[in-house]
């Protein structure tokens, strides 16, 4: 038996499921599983709109859970008002987590789901991730981790059931710009938004831009190191970074790699 009908008779046995639905390729794969296994009557989307998720993800995600007929609901959430995010410590992502997961279980139980599920893959457990501390607490499910489907394999069988999102780039919320201990604000998630945005608009595709302060320091693939410097593109990618508020702007040297914020972290153990 194979790892997605694994997962499949997994989902099952929940009768009833509400899924953490960010319209990203682990959530949206744990979407279409949930909805074969179940039938779309049995399964709900909840998808959180906040000032950390870009404005085109938030629109992906609705065309998406269009697409697949599913019950699909949206919570309007100010992260911004909450102290613990906004004054960003090491375990922001915690205290964030639990307050958006706790609002999600009660929009589902409402509606008769009582059992929620996040898309948290077999991969994740390899970074710092203080946020799955608070899914543990609240008992959200992570069916994808418990069927050990890794992100490789969760593309690939997106692939086969002809989902879009097989091929999207990883993606995180905002927040991860901003190095801890550093204040969220409105302004510096508009900035880093409206630059990732600018960077895909000219062809890169697995990008962040990090928010040091003035200066916003780009992370690509190595392959794409060389498109900086050819015809000026570096020239012009600064001088856009400073319309939006940036001072400055450095490549990254080391290329793109997920939780590079995270690493003084592992290093304090």
């Amino acid at each position: 038996m194979n790892k997605y009908e694994s997962l499949k008779n997994l989902l099952k046995k929940y009768g009833k499921l509400a899924i953490a639905y960010s319209g990203g390729v682990d959530s949206s794969f744990l979407l279409k599983a949930a909805i074969e296994a179940l039938g779309k009557e049995n399964v709900l989307a909840v998808t959180v709109k906040s000032q950390v998720i870009p404005e085109e993800e938030q629109k992906e995600a609705e065309e998406l859970a269009r697409q697949m007929k599913a019950r699909h609901l949206v919570l309007k959430m100010d992260v911004l008002s909450l102290p613990e995010f906004k004054t960003n410590p090491k375990d922001r992502c915690y205290f964030c987590k639990k307050h958006i997961f706790k609002d999600i279980i009660k929009a589902a139980s409402g509606r008769g789901f009582n059992t929620v599920a996040d898309g948290t893959n077999s991969d994740d457990e390899g970074d710092y991730r203080p946020g799955m501390k608070a899914l543990q607490e609240l008992r959200v499910v992570s069916p994808l981790k418990q069927c050990g489907l890794t992100k490789a394999e969760i593309r690939e069988l997106s692939k086969e059931l002809g989902l879009s999102t097989y091929d999207k780039p990883s993606l995180a919320c905002l927040a991860s710009r901003v190095p801890y201990g550093e204040e969220i604000t409105a302004e510096k998630l508009l900035m880093t938004g409206a630059a990732e945005k600018y960077l895909r608009s000219l062809g890169f595709n697995q990008l962040r831009v990090r928010c040091h302060g003035p200066v916003a320091r780009i992370e690509v693939m190595p392959q794409d190191f060389d498109r900086f410097f050819r015809d000026d593109l570096n020239i012009k990618v600064y001088e856009h970074f400073k319309t939006l508020g940036f001072k400055y702007a450095a490549l990254d040297l080391a290329g793109y790699r997920t939780g590079s914020l995270n690493e003084e972290v592992k290093i304090d153990g």
